[in-house]
């Protein structure tokens, strides 16, 4: 059994999870991260995507992050979210209708639209499809 080390992830809503994680990976600002015990201390921000919890014993949760903070410490991360759903809790057919919304915004090239908020739905549709798929190929192990 490999070292844990105790994470929080935590959004404005709810406490989504604490407890004892093997390691997490995330998308930070700077690319991917993966995150054990004895880590470095780091704060950074979250990019739109899928977080992968690596439990003990080998379980792995998947969840989308529409962005945040990570602070790591040596035996605690903690990752503040603004937004977090389980994987198995997304609607990959919500997520498709929002990214043809988005792109059709985007294909108008309306005056009146605004084109970095559009960008940003995209990335988010986007993202919540990436997550729903790692979850089903983390299933399929």
């Amino acid at each position: 059994m490999a070292i844990s080390v105790h994470l929080d992830i935590v959004s404005p809503e709810a406490k989504i999870f604490s407890g004892l994680a093997e390691m997490l990976i995330v998308t930070g600002e700077m690319g991917e991260l993966g995150i054990l015990s004895g880590h470095a201390a780091l704060l950074t921000s979250i990019k739109p995507g899928s977080i992968r919890v690596i439990l003990q014993g080998g379980r792995v949760d998947v969840y989308y992050i529409s962005g945040g903070i990570l602070e790591v410490q040596p035996n605690q991360v903690t990752l503040l979210a603004d937004t977090v759903i389980r994987a198995a809790d997304l609607d990959e057919a919500e997520a498709q209708k929002a990214k043809q919304r988005a792109a059709q915004l985007l294909a108008n090239k309306k005056a009146n639209t605004e084109f970095s908020s559009v960008l940003v739905q995209i990335a988010q549709a986007t993202a919540q499809l990436r997550t729903i798929n790692i979850a089903r190929k983390n299933k399929q192990k």
